[in-house]
């Protein structure tokens, strides 16, 4: 044994008391349980950067579902400019184009359902 050590181990032997015994005991642990903690918060960073199945999955269905909202939205934008328009507003015929514009970007990003 080298010369240091030697004299940690005598020193542990002859200091009275279990709290001297203790704190060589915590401190040599010391390492171990800070690269257990260390590795659990490395596995928390990790589980927060990825995403499972299940949330991409429930992602996908609130964008589905705030498409099809905006879509009724603008369906009944659209049929109620449209009857202005046939009366003869040009501002109604204007924005029951937009709004069907509109309409047709959205589609492509709502799934078909067949009834």
């Amino acid at each position: 044994m080298s010369n240091k050590k030697l004299f940690i181990v005598s020193a542990l032997l002859v200091l009275p008391g279990c709290g001297v015994a203790g704190a060589a005991v915590d401190l040599a642990s010391a390492p171990v349980r800070g690269t257990t903690r260390a590795l659990e918060a490395g596995s928390t960073v990790v589980d927060v950067m990825t995403t499972s199945q299940s949330e991409k999955d429930q992602k996908r269905g609130r964008e589905i579902r705030r498409r099809e909202e905006r879509l009724g939205e603008l369906d009944r934008e659209y049929r109620k400019q449209s009857k202005k328009c046939e009366r003869g507003d040009d501002e109604a015929c204007r924005k029951a184009d937009y709004a069907y514009a509109e309409m047709r970007s959205l589609m492509p990003g709502v799934p078909y359902e067949r009834d």
